[in-house]
């Protein structure tokens, strides 16, 4: 029987693989192919045909209690590998226990803002971090289930590149 996936237990975000960044919540980027409406002979009326591995602009937000060292850092104009290591809690109904599974995501993104915040006593700053993302790669129990590497032409889900064929008809 399959195990049920319920919640994340807690996460760490990371520059560079080892500088921990500290105590954040994080917008992950949507995934949204490109695509155009087809309509003509042979076809009832439009439909949305989306292409191979295209995707539209990826970003990330960071949102940060305050505003830290770390924060002001990831505006430098430059790209920045950062990492969100989850662990996930999941029920496994067969034997009536729960267990964890470890999942990883990993970016690379360039700056795009840089929001300070507020300032009120006793609140927080509510900072935040904007990105564009170029690269995306999500690893479930240390399983690769998706990478995204927009400059190297990959669209990888669960081990199949959708985009190996099309690359090597480009001559890439």
């Amino acid at each position: 029987m399959k195990k049920i996936s319920e919640k994340t237990v807690d996460y760490s975000v990371y520059r560079n693989g080892t500088t921990y960044l500290g105590t954040a919540s994080v917008d992950l980027p949507s995934i949204e192919f490109l695509s155009e409406t087809i309509k003509g002979a042979g076809i009832a009326g439009e439909m949305e045909s989306p292409t191979i591995g295209h995707t539209s602009a990826m970003s990330l937000t960071i949102n940060w209690r305050t505003v830290t060292p770390e924060a002001v850092g990831l505006i430098a104009p430059e790209s920045h590998a950062l990492d969100f290591r989850a662990v996930v809690q999941v029920y496994d109904p067969t034997k009536g226990e729960y267990n964890t599974v470890q999942e990883k995501i990993s970016v690379r993104a360039m700056p795009k803002s840089l929001s300070i915040g507020k300032l009120e006593a006793g609140a927080t700053m509510d900072s935040s971090n904007e990105f564009s993302v170029n690269y995306l790669k999500i690893l479930h129990d240390g399983k690769e289930v998706l990478e995204i590497d927009k400059i190297n032409y990959v669209f990888r889900v669960n081990g199949k590149d959708y985009l190996a064929n099309i690359k090597t008809q480009l001559g890439l």
